[in-house]
């Protein structure tokens, strides 16, 4: 099990790809995901232990230089976070829907965990920049007063950064609504 996540966000594709060799060389990390996001920026997520993923972003945050935008290290992370990044999650059940939106994919992340973490919700999606202008948004699911919970935790969290777009809960979604969701 992993008990850490961290990600580097830049402005140039080229500097993130190197960046993310250097990274991965430095430090037994995993890859989460590296990829180009909108608007043209390109970002690096990885799991370890946290001494392993602080040494490699620390290296990522240093080739960056003058294309960082921003990083990030979380230790003690959710472990719902791995699969909604990457869109694996199934909840056992559905029920109240919460969703969360953020201009920051960094403080979108940080901002679900506090979600998972704030009472019994299960993750459906992290959806990070892609198609998104940057954006970043994150779908769970609970009872209402669990997703009510969930909501307000991450909300501090974006709203604290001043990088919350807007959140909302749908008590009872149209199974036509979840269909399109999975």
């Amino acid at each position: 099990m992993y008990s850490a996540i961290g990600m580097i966000e830049l402005t140039s594709i080229a500097r993130g790809i190197n960046a993310t060799d250097l990274m991965l060389k430095t430090a037994y990390v995993e890859v989460v995901s590296a990829t180009p996001v909108c608007p043209g920026k390109y970002i690096a997520i990885i799991k370890g232990d946290v001494a392993a993923v602080e040494s490699s972003i620390s290296v990522g945050v240093e080739t960056a230089g003058e294309y960082l935008v921003d990083s990030f290290v979380l230790a003690n992370v959710h472990p719902g976070v791995f699969p909604a990044i990457t869109a694996t999650s199934m909840p056992d059940g559905v029920g109240a829907l919460g969703i969360m939106e953020c201009f920051s994919m960094a403080s979108m992340i940080i901002s679900a965990d506090a979600a998972l973490k704030a009472a019994d919700v299960q993750a459906l999606e992290l959806r990070l920049g892609s198609g998104l202008g940057g954006k970043a948004y994150f779908t769970f699911t609970g009872d209402v007063g669990a997703v009510e919970a969930s909501i307000e935790a991450g909300k501090a969290i974006a709203t604290e950064k001043g990088l919350l777009v807007d959140t909302e809960i749908i008590p009872a979604p149209s199974d036509r609504l979840w269909e399109s969701l999975f």
